[in-house]
């Protein structure tokens, strides 16, 4: 027991020693785990160390030999407790493993995401896509059978993963552009309609997030829900005011699932990107990432009722006589609580009888949706992502409801205005024009051909642009084999705008069978976008660009005239300040300190080197001389040195200590 009371007693005094010089001499903070360790090896090689510089006790040279081999003996040590910590952090840096009580709160979570990555993994095996998982295969390499059968095990898989896989399934069915049009299609028909949960836990949802009972916040609420989906459930109440509303509440535990969930995406996604050059190539660990932004969105109901409101206030909707978004109610609405107008009619996708019955226009009808849509995204910048007839309904007073607006894209106006070109060289007939609005909209490489890519473009507007030709899903597959073909990539939400336009195609085609949506895409470029080179519109762009550069052109001349008096008179210079950012200045500096030490280190260590290799001179003890003294102490300064470098070199940015 003494002993061990001992070795402790001894370990924190080296501790208290070791500590304070070892952060000091390496200019980094160390965990106090890493700390105890290198003091327990600074502690442990002590005593080996003065054995092998002074030989077996007692030690016959002068008190002052005995205090500096004392010294060198100490820094030895200490240096081996360096060397732990260097490599300590070059093998597991700090920062990289989580702390213990994290460790411990996380530990239950960790297991069950096991449990479901191993889930997931028995699930792609069953369906037959371990191939694909482990590299040995590529997507789109198949022939057409094996294409197809590829397309049905994924859906299966998908679907048979539940709700986040579901929903990944339905965007990737958008990105025609990354994976065949087949394995697209196939996707396509993924649902995530799913028996609904009972009514308690419902209750219990809207208790917690509208702080008390629905019967008390409702003058009614059917406990019966209207509609059930993977994410939420959607109820009919009405308010104290009699106003008839609808209640979309989250499904309970849905946020936990989902979130376990798109960790195991992002675990997959970088499991293949590293392991598969298809995976490279396509970018699934951005798409997984940018997935995973989408989905955490949708779960924020707060998000969705941001949408209705941008889309409600756009140009399209508030100027338009034929489509309506719901009212919101926001006391009546959190993250998991919606609150919206009621709003009655027949999906749009069995209304075409009720439009006949009623006497409306349903070319009048597609018109104004495909012309809100147009508008949502080549004007307002933000539209509906998903289209589909569910979404729209016809009302009783024959206007169109526009519902789920939890999915949105957005464009920025650079992205819009080219987009506003496209349109407009769609409808003059201009390739070139086409193609130069086009290269705006995507990505481009650093090396294209140009005069190719405007070929292709025309070859595209000639087979699918003419009049009477039907709008489909393969004038997309042909839009996306050029853009493949050219090295150019699709921004997502560039590909949410052809999803959309896609998928509204066969909305219209519901109510409108002979709808020409190329016509009416050449109608709305020339009743729009020409609009802003109309007289009145080109004199405001100009009042507003003169307005911005009104208070440059006032400064000018004076500006003008004191560089012009500087150069007559020889007293013009150009004063350039290199690296102005503090930022700069200190990752400099850095940089030269690292490389400071770095030669001062490989100078020391010649210099031990050269003193080690010198024969002669007064000799210390028994075994050393005065020279070889001076060389270990140059050759400890010289592997300090070098260490305080290597650390900082391992060390990773943001870190924190452990």
């Amino acid at each position: 027991m003494g002993i061990v009371v001992a070795g402790l007693f001894s370990l924190f005094v080296f501790m208290v020693i070791f500590v304070p010089v070892s952060q000091r001499l390496l200019g980094v903070r160390f965990g106090l785990v890493r700390l105890a360790l290198g003091a327990a090896l600074t502690l442990t090689v002590f005593s080996p160390i003065a054995n092998a510089l002074v030989g077996k006790l007692p030690f016959e040279g002068s008190n002052a030999a005995a205090v500096a081999f004392l010294a060198l003996t100490a820094v030895c040590s200490m240096l081996a407790g360096l060397v732990f910590l260097v490599l300590a952090e070059a093998m597991v840096p700090t920062g990289s493993l989580p702390r213990a009580r994290d460790l411990r709160r996380d530990l239950s979570g960790r297991i069950a995401r096991t449990r479901r990555y191993l889930q997931i993994l028995r699930i792609a095996i069953k369906h037959g896509l371990g191939p694909y998982l482990r590299g040995r295969r590529r997507p789109g390499r198949e022939n057409a059978t094996s294409q197809a059968e590829l397309a049905r095990s994924l859906r299966l898989a998908l679907d048979e993963a539940g709700v986040t896989f579901v929903k990944l399934g339905q965007v990737l069915s958008t990105r025609s552009d990354i994976i065949p049009a087949t394995v697209a299609n196939e996707l396509s028909r993924l649902q995530d309609q799913v028996s609904p949960a009972p009514w308690p836990l419902i209750e219990q949802v809207l208790t917690e997030e509208l702080g008390a009972p629905p019967h008390q916040l409702y003058a009614a609420f059917d406990t019966e829900p209207l509609a059930a989906a993977s994410v939420a459930q959607v109820y009919a109440a009405r308010l104290p005011a009699g106003t008839d509303v609808v209640v979309k509440v989250q499904r309970p535990g849905i946020a936990a699932l989902v979130d376990r969930d798109l960790d195991i995406v992002r675990r997959l996604a970088r499991l293949l990107e590293r392991n598969t050059d298809w995976g490279r190539s396509m970018g699934v660990l951005a798409l997984a990432d940018g997935f995973a932004d989408a989905m955490r969105e949708e779960l924020d109901f707060t998000v969705e009722a941001g949408n209705m409101t941008t889309v409600a206030a756009g140009q399209s909707i508030a100027t338009s006589n034929d489509l309506v978004v719901p009212e919101l109610y926001p006391d009546q609405c959190t993250r998991r609580v919606l609150t919206m107008q009621r709003l009655d009619g027949i999906g749009l996708g069995s209304a075409a009888q009720a439009i006949a019955d009623r006497g409306l226009d349903p070319v009048r009808l597609g018109r104004a949706l495909f012309d809100c849509l147009l508008g949502q995204v080549a004007i307002d910048g933000v539209f509906h992502a998903d289209p589909h007839p569910g979404n729209f309904l016809l009302l009783a007073d024959g206007r169109i409801g526009m519902l789920d607006l939890g999915s949105v894209g957005r464009l920025d106006p650079a992205t819009r205005e080219a987009l506003q070109r496209f349109l407009l060289a769609i409808d003059h007939g201009d390739p070139v024009a086409a193609t130069d609005a086009l290269l705006e909209i995507v990505y481009r490489p650093d090396v294209i051909d140009e005069r190719a890519l405007e070929r292709a473009v025309g070859q595209f507007m000639t087979k699918h642009l003419a009049a009477g030709v039907k709008l489909g899903p393969a004038m997309f597959n042909d839009l996306f084999k050029i853009i493949t073909s050219h090295d150019l990539g699709v921004p997502p939400e560039v590909a949410a705008v052809f999803r959309a336009l896609a998928t509204i195609e066969g909305t219209i085609s519901r109510i409108s069978p002979g709808f020409d949506l190329v016509a009416a895409s050449r109608q709305f470029a020339s009743a729009h976008v020409t609009d802003r080179l109309a007289p009145d519109a080109l004199r405001r762009t100009a009042t507003e660009e003169l307005a911005t550069l009104l208070p440059m052109l006032r400064r000018l001349p004076r500006r003008i005239d004191r560089i012009a008096a500087a150069a007559e008179s020889g007293r013009l210079g150009l004063n350039v300040r290199l690296f102005a950012d503090e930022r700069d200045r200190r990752h400099l500096t850095g940089l030269l300190h690292q490389a400071l030490l770095a030669i001062l280190g490989a100078t020391a260590g010649l210099m031990a080197v050269l003193l080690l290799g010198t024969p002669g001179g007064p000799k210390v003890s028994e075994s050393i001389s005065l020279y070889q003294l001076f060389g270990y102490n140059f050759l400890v300064i010289s592997a300090v040195l070098v260490l305080r470098v290597l650390v900082l070199v391992f060390r990773l940015p943001d870190h924190k200590s452990s």
